[in-house]
């Protein structure tokens, strides 16, 4: 985790040998800690060691993993999501004894950045190429033109890879919490995307009219989900209720 926060994954990322001094000096960090940090990594098997060199390097494989956030297989945001687990336990702990329970916008922070960049990688790699055209005629649809709704999008990296993909429909994004959504809005500026909407409000009547494709981001959205989903399949009022 302090590898990918502190940088110095990203500055090991070209391949080059460099010794704990060299590192904290690109890096700007303290000797002292890089030299411990880079041992724990090279016994783990994460960095590269060069006992000749008394120095460590990157391998590609593993700069694939933890420095290179457009790469396919890049990992670092799965630690994010573990440290949440640790920073959210006292309000678990305390739903045990109260039986209040805890929103998921009540969650830190981290779960959430974590989880969008744990899964992007995913979604640039697979969701356009591969994923999309095995589901019979929705790429059709896609390219035409339709109404999307991405329910429990989070920080949006789904909707806008689609969003980018087919520029003939029209994305909608919603999620319980609003600082998922502004931080999705960031990415959408930074994008020029201004057909990938927000809304924290359920999904709207409009959508009953048209062409509607339901985009799941996870499986865990689809619990809280649900009950907006079959009231749009079933045309019934919009439950009053839920999670976050």
């Amino acid at each position: 985790m302090l590898g990918d926060r502190l940088g110095l994954y990203k500055a090991m990322a070209d391949g080059t040998v460099v010794t704990p001094s060299e590192l904290a000096k690109k890096t700007g960090l303290h000797e002292r800690y890089v030299r411990e940090w880079l041992s724990g990594q090279a016994a783990s098997g994460y960095v590269d060691y060069h006992p000749e060199k008394n120095a460590f390097s990157l391998s590609a494989e593993q700069a694939m993993a933890f420095a290179e956030e457009g790469s396919p297989a890049f990992f670092a945001g799965a630690f994010d999501v573990v440290q949440s687990t640790y920073l959210d336990e006292p309000k678990i702990a305390e739903a045990f004894r109260t039986g209040k329970g805890v929103g998921w916008h009540e969650h830190s922070k981290c779960l959430f950045s974590g989880t969008e960049r744990f899964f992007r990688p995913g979604y640039n790699a697979n969701l356009v190429s591969n994923w999309i055209p095995m589901l019979e005629g929705v790429e059709a649809k896609l390219k035409a033109g339709a109404r999307v709704a991405d329910v429990g999008c989070g920080h949006g990296a789904s909707t806008i890879v689609m969003a980018q993909a087919y520029p003939n429909s029209e994305f909608f994004g919603f999620d319980t919490t609003s600082l998922r959504l502004n931080a999705r809005r960031s990415w959408r500026r930074k994008r020029g995307l201004e057909t990938a909407s927000r809304s924290r409000r359920p999904v709207p009547r409009i959508f009953r009219r048209k062409t509607m494709i339901w985009w799941r981001s996870s499986i865990a959205c689809m619990t809280w989900a649900t009950p907006w989903v079959q009231a749009s399949m079933s045309r019934k009022r919009w439950p009053t209720t839920g999670r976050g």
